[in-house]
Parts: structure tokens; C-alpha cells; sequence
């Protein structure tokens, strides 16, 4: 890969990506769509902007997006959904239950494979559905 903005790897090789490998990647992609929409959409204070991605990052709130989600992924999309939501996290936050945690590694392992295959149009495309139907900011 030559280009780590702009990555195209392949399916085989995202597939032999650990799940939480997928999820370590897209929690970084969520939280950079995140801060770009706020830049663009919330209050441009330094301290409005932490708190709305604070209320956008957290993992009930991941699994508040995830669930609107899931009726409109792919079967493939699903499957990555699918491995990072069962992948073994050693413990949830105290902020979050154990399903709204799984929830969340599963919505970030779609986004950390969707990135990483190239595919940031959908990637884009389902952040947008999710931002669009958010009633917080």
C-alpha cells in the first residue's frame, strides 16, 4: 500500500485482518468522520466540538447508529458487522452495556473494512444515513 490516506487493499487481505484489528481501524475512521462533520455542522468552540464527538464516539451511541444501520449493509457488510460484533473484547466501559459495546466494535470493524478495501463512498454514503437521522446535534 503506498498510500495510507487512501488505501485499496484487497478482500483477502482485509479479511486477514483480526476483528478487533478492523475495529481498532475504524474506531480511528468514526472518530475523524465524526470531527470532520462537526467541523463542518456544530458549534465551532473547542469545547462544543469535544463534547458533541465525546457524544458521538461513545459506544451507546455507536450502538444507537449501528442498529439504523444494519437493515440497509449488504450481506458482506453484514459479515464484517458480524465479526467485530462477536470478536472477544475483554470488557465493556462502565459508560455502556455489554451489547452496546459489541454493537459498537461491530459498527467500527465495518468501518476499519470498508476503509481499508477502498470503498470510502459507501463509507461516506452510510455516515451520512446515520448523521442524517441523528437527533443530537
Amino acid at each position: 500500500m503506498e498510500n495510507y490516506l487512501n488505501p485499496k487493499m484487497s478482500a483477502a487481505q482485509v479479511d486477514a485482518i483480526s476483528s478487533l484489528g478492523l475495529a481498532h481501524v475504524g474506531d480511528g475512521v468514526y472518530e475523524l468522520l465524526c470531527r470532520s462533520y462537526l467541523a463542518e455542522h456544530g458549534d465551532h468552540t473547542l469545547k462544543n466540538l469535544h463534547s458533541h464527538t465525546i457524544s458521538l464516539v461513545n459506544a451507546p451511541a455507536q450502538a444507537r447508529f449501528a442498529a439504523r444501520l444494519l437493515p440497509q449493509l449488504s450481506e458482506r457488510e453484514l459479515a464484517y458487522y458480524r465479526r467485530g460484533r462477536n470478536a472477544h473484547t475483554h470488557a465493556a466501559p462502565k459508560s455502556a452495556t455489554a451489547r452496546e459495546y459489541s454493537m459498537a466494535t461491530g459498527l467500527e470493524a465495518l468501518f476499519g473494512a470498508l476503509y481499508l478495501l477502498g470503498e470510502t463512498a459507501r463509507l461516506n454514503e452510510l455516515f451520512i444515513r446515520m448523521m442524517e437521522e441523528d437527533d443530537g446535534i
